[in-house]
């Protein structure tokens, strides 16, 4: 399988994390890949196949939140001629194209309690059984398996099976997020950005400039890794013929005077022919004076009192979208980071 994306950091945090899958790559045991969205679960789990004796034989990936609850049985295990409307022909599952490789399930904690039924007994005895079969398959598989979610709390619900998170547990890789590996961020920019410049051919690579890259570090990275892919390769492609370091960044490709109003916040005459929010100097700064002031400016009798709530709007606004990461938010609105706690101070908004 050839991957465009690699394995790229220099923070320890990263590096402990790919050196414990390394470390359990030999090993003919399961192993749980745990991280937000992003974080490179898939890659850590086809590092712990083409590490491990069975590098030759498949890498069968399935994700299990894709597919509707009815049907993941039928994709895992397989079905027979007729076991279901719309089975005409019989179909091997996942588990037996994975036979002798590894079968990486990603988004474990989607499975319904009948399909970790099944997938319990299909890692203990090593055999599964078409649905419309009687007839048990043996395989040969290893299984790599990957979430977002704590799932001992799932299991403490009763969401998840007690047992089945005991023989998948056999090793906990845990990926940290992108803002706690903030000394990766240049190396990752610069990765993705001269890997960009090559596929728009250009000659030099000018890279980014102070100011851009202190933005890209103060930002909080919700969609980790790859987010931070998609805002350096769309900041590349967009500064395209322009000279010198790229300075121009953009979080959020949504942003624009234009976008579609919230359905639920729209009420009859708000929003012009066409349905979308005319243009002005801040639509974020906008919404934002809705969500959190009630002061009207279309009646106002106290000027200063009106300004200082659309200023204190705004500067809350900002925060709850920078998770009240006030370096984030500074560079969000402009702002030093000295201004905005001035600012935080004068409006009483201390995160």
């Amino acid at each position: 399988m050839e991957r465009n994306t690699h394995l790229v950091g220099q923070s320890s945090s990263f590096l402990d994390a790919v050196e414990r899958a390394s470390r359990a790559a030999p090993l003919d045991r399961p192993v749980l890949v745990i991280g937000e969205r992003g974080t490179g679960k898939e890659l850590i789990a086809e590092r712990l196949h083409h590490l491990s004796a069975r590098w030759d034989g498949p890498l069968i990936i399935m994700n299990c939140a894709a597919l509707p609850e009815t049907l993941i049985e039928a994709e895992l295990f397989g079905h027979e001629a007729g076991a279901f409307t719309g089975a005409t022909k019989a179909r091997p599952g996942r588990f037996e194209e994975a036979n002798g490789g590894t079968l990486f399930l990603d988004e474990l904690a989607t499975l319904s309690s009948p399909a970790q039924d099944r997938l319990l007994r299909a890692i203990e005895y090593g055999e599964v059984t078409r649905i419309g079969s009687s007839r048990p398959v043996i395989v040969d598989v290893r299984i790599v398996a990957a979430t977002n979610e704590h799932l001992p709390r799932l299991v403490d619900e009763g969401r998840f099976r007690a047992d089945l998170l005991d023989r998948l547990s056999y090793e906990v890789v845990t990926l940290p997020p992108l803002r706690n590996r903030e000394s990766d961020i240049p190396v990752l920019t610069d990765h993705f950005g001269r890997r960009m410049a090559l596929i728009i051919e250009w000659d030099t690579w000018p890279g980014f400039s102070q100011e851009a890259m202190e933005k890209l570090l103060a930002y909080p990275w919700p969609g980790n890794v790859r987010e931070l892919r998609n805002v350096v390769e769309r900041a590349v492609y967009r500064w395209s013929g322009q000279e010198g370091p790229i300075q121009d960044i953009q979080f959020d490709p949504f942003e624009s005077p234009w976008r579609p109003l919230p359905t639920s916040a729209s009420s009859p005459g708000t929003v012009p022919p066409g349905g979308t929010v005319p243009p002005g100097p801040s639509d974020e700064g906008s919404i934002a004076v809705q969500s959190h002031t009630a002061f009207d400016p279309t009646d106002c009798a106290d000027f200063r009192q009106a300004a200082a709530e659309y200023e204190k709007a705004i500067l809350a606004a900002a925060l709850e979208k920078c998770r009240w990461n006030q370096r984030a938010a500074a560079t969000a609105l402009s702002l030093t980071y000295d201004q905005l706690r001035h600012a935080m101070r004068r409006h009483e908004l201390q995160g």
